[in-house]
């Protein structure tokens, strides 16, 4: 680690940290540079949100000390965090959706006159905080009305507002477009040139080399390395993430000719308003990638053929018979099976049990009057724990304590369990690290050349061209191109993405 000649804004010094004798921290050490955007890495597991809670008091260290401008302090809340001037926001904005963004930047310190708040004032104030972000919205409208990049901005602004000379933003990129990240990202970039202390924590690492200045790697609990981003390359970060060479699972494949037997064909398949009516054939050994911006259509696409989205037009005929996809149960019934994007929630019961979790789908397929006993539930629980390596090994772990990348690894349990001859995964990938990230890749292929049918859904255009034998483009609720074998390319699904309508172009000429 760089020696620092001046004392850092911020100073952590053999932090550690242990649960029911599992460490979670050990002697860890972190320093964060007044005006610098300092990204903070690891594997989901590797420490980084215990770091978190304990430097912001939110669970208490057993060891170590924390500095602030060279001043020792022992936060023992968040509250007191953010009086001391460390703030902390979340990729779940922890905001009221319903108040206005006025009453939200100010919630619990409104300005007030005689016992009532001055509304006037407030609002005056509010405008002027915004005004230094350069964000000019009307802030009398709900805060759930805007986009979740504005909510974060706004949950920043507030933070800043109450004096926060460190400011730790955790995954606020993980829901945003492109679009969304680059005005968050000016907004980091002008508080780091107020000289501000920022954490990021992300998994994306295109975004670290970006915007951040400096780099900290965790890894199971220690520090495995720290650099500024400009000596670091990316191939030794992942090696510093990972603690081992990349393996062959990120390497580009051959995708398969044509895959087996048709399995389901979907025709004329839409619903108004929803998405435009498509035609999908779906092949035994065959992986079908949907790319498109978000809003293209991808996930709706995905909700119609699983049922969860009733469709009006068109017919879908499975294994050689015309079907009727109702409901979810119905496509479960069919052997379908489907991770949704948002697993914590549409997808984990955060309170149930590893166990519990995976044996969900299989029972509701079983009915209720066929209940798994609970040896059937132990085994089926243990096996895939150990096929797809999930982390702790505990069935018994309530599975909303679990990182990120475990928690998506149970729901896929959950949907082998049901021997499914079409998965269905949406963004299977997002917001895990990069260890997992390969292992799920590596499944997605495996499971292909096991005989089954796959739809996945994914934002990274460089990850589905590694894996997918056909990619489907949608743009506007729409599908609007198809790519096979070697046609099968990022450039060619941005083409894709970025072609002009024929309908623009026919009305372009008509004037």
């Amino acid at each position: 680690m760089d020696p620092y000649e001046d004392p850092p804004l911020l100073s952590l010094r053999g932090f550690s940290k242990s649960f029911a004798g599992q460490v979670a921290l050990d002697r860890v050490d972190f320093m964060l540079e007044a005006g610098s955007i300092h990204a903070l890495l690891g594997e989901n597991g590797a420490g980084k949100s215990t770091l978190i809670k304990t430097m912001t008091g939110v669970v208490p260290r057993d060891a170590g000390t924390l500095c602030l401008g060279g001043v020792e302090i022992a936060p023992r809340s968040a509250a007191e965090a953010t009086r001391a001037g460390i703030a902390t926001v979340y990729q779940e904005v922890n905001l009221a959706p319903n108040l206005s963004v006025a009453q939200n930047l100010f919630l619990g310190r409104q300005p007030t006159r005689f016992g009532f708040v001055r509304e006037r004032e407030m609002r005056r104030r509010a405008r002027a905080l915004l005004a230094e972000f350069d964000i000019d919205i009307d802030i009398a409208a709900p805060l759930g009305s805007y986009s979740v990049a504005i909510q974060h901005i706004v949950a920043i602004a507030r933070a800043v507002d109450l004096s926060a000379r460190v400011l730790i933003l955790d995954e606020p990129t993980a829901s945003l477009d492109a679009h969304e990240v680059e005005v968050l990202f000016g907004v980091m970039r002008k508080l780091a040139a107020r000289g501000i202390g920022i954490v990021f924590v992300t998994h994306f690492l295109d975004q670290v080399y970006a915007v951040c200045d400096r780099i900290t790697v965790l890894r199971n609990g220690r520090l495995a390395g720290a650099a500024s981003a400009g000596e670091l390359p990316r191939l030794d970060l992942v090696r510093l993430m990972l603690g081992r060479e990349l393996s062959a699972a990120t390497a580009v494949r051959t995708p398969a000719a044509a895959g087996g037997d048709v399995l389901a064909t979907f025709a004329g398949f839409g619903k108004a308003g929803y998405v435009a009516p498509f035609d999908l054939t779906l092949r035994a050994g065959q992986v079908i990638g949907l790319a498109g911006l978000l809003g293209s259509g991808r996930t709706e696409t995905a909700r119609l053929v699983f049922g969860a989205e009733r469709a009006d037009s068109g017919a879908a005929v499975v294994a050689g018979r015309t079907v009727e996809l109702s409901s979810p149960r119905a496509a479960l019934d069919l052997g379908f099976g489907y991770c949704p994007e948002e697993r914590k929630t549409d997808g984990i019961v955060a309170e149930l049990t590893v166990r519990e979790n995976i044996v969900l789908a299989l029972q509701a397929r079983r009915g209720v009057f066929n209940p798994l006993s609970r040896r059937e539930q132990d085994e089926i629980a243990a096996r895939f724990i150990r096929l797809l390596d999930i982390r702790p090994p505990d069935p018994e772990r309530p599975i909303g304590l679990l990182s990120g990348g475990n928690q998506q690894k149970a729901l896929l349990a959950r949907w082998l369990a049901t021997g499914p001859r079409l998965l269905i995964l949406d963004e299977p990938t997002r917001g895990i690290d990069v260890g997992a990230h390969a292992e799920i890749i590596a499944l997605i292929r495996r499971l292909c050349a096991e005989g089954m049918a796959l739809l996945v859904v994914s934002s990274e255009l460089e990850e589905i061209v590694t894996y997918a034998d056909e990619v489907v483009v949608l743009r506007d609720r729409a599908h609007v191109a198809r790519l096979s074998g070697e046609a099968v390319e990022v450039s060619a699904i941005l083409a894709a993405i970025a072609a002009e309508s024929p309908a623009l172009r026919a009305s372009e000429a008509a004037e």
